[in-house]
């Protein structure tokens, strides 16, 4: 059977919890502030989670996935990084309204989290530690404009430094956990700090 192409793809969503999991086993990362992307290898194509074709707004990074190997399809987030490392999503907003990159604008960084297909083949089924681990070798020999999200177990660590540092949040993954296209699931949550995201954020011009 073929593997599903990107337009048959759309990002798992996540569950919002004010609270750390304190039952089961998980995996824990950082949320990135950014756009949520899926993206394609071989002829490098960029999906957004509308369904939009966005290969064109951001070109480093459809050249950064050119250097992959082919038939591989990946999900994270597209950010802008301050200089601390941290996303920053209002430079990221101007940069993608401006389409493409014109010169003087910011460059962007493709956070990725997940791996739906991997050398053609549909791994969705797979538990999510094993497509991580998959995603590691996938982007082993790529450039800093993909960034390979780590993960810990310690998730109460992670939300205090993502506290420490202004961070949007964190996010859990139960282990063994599939891949669910499209689906909100209680077994992805996402956990942010108060006052993360202003409610006039969309709003802006």
């Amino acid at each position: 059977m073929a593997a599903p192409t990107l337009a048959d793809l759309s990002p798992m969503l996540l569950t919002e919890r004010k609270t750390i999991p304190t039952t089961g086993d998980w995996l824990y990362e950082i949320k990135y502030d950014g756009y949520r992307l899926l993206a394609a290898t071989g002829d490098p194509q960029l999906r957004s989670r509308n369904g939009h074709v966005a290969t064109k707004w951001f070109p480093e990074i459809a050249e950064a996935m050119a250097t992959l190997a082919p038939g591989c399809i990946l999900d994270g987030e597209i950010c802008v990084l301050d200089d601390m490392g941290r996303p920053d999503f209002d430079r990221l907003h101007k940069r993608a309204a401006r389409r493409g990159r014109p010169g003087g604008s910011d460059p962007v960084v493709y956070s990725v989290f997940d791996l739906l297909v991997l050398h053609g083949e549909d791994i969705r089924d797979q538990p999510v530690e094993d497509r991580k681990a998959a995603l590691q070798d996938v982007l082993d020999c790529c450039t800093s404009v993909l960034l390979y999200v780590q993960d810990v177990d310690d998730g109460q660590g992670l939300y205090q430094h993502a506290l420490a540092l202004g961070l949007e949040g964190i996010v859990g993954k139960r282990l063994g956990s599939v891949y669910n296209c499209g689906k909100r699931s209680p077994d992805w949550v996402k956990v942010k700090r108060p006052g993360a995201v202003p409610p006039e954020r969309f709003k802006r011009a």
